[in-house]
């Protein structure tokens, strides 16, 4: 496994779970910057996507090896 020494470990302020890689801009201030699963919630709910299906999508998603 290559080990980027430039990769930055960041806190979502919407949920507070560690990530890294590319943050996903917060639909609801277009403003704040949220680690990709939230970005995907935001998204999905914008869409009508109740939260238990928007898990099984982000599931599916982490299975998939974004």
């Amino acid at each position: 496994m290559k080990i980027d020494a430039n990769a930055r470990i960041k806190i979502c302020p919407r949920c507070g779970n560690v990530y890294h890689g590319a943050p996903a801009l917060s639909r609801r201030d277009n403003e704040t910057l949220v680690c990709p699963d939230c970005g995907t919630r935001e998204a999905l709910e914008s869409m009508g996507v109740d939260p238990d299906e928007q898990e099984q999508i982000l599931a599916a998603i982490h299975r998939s090896g974004r």
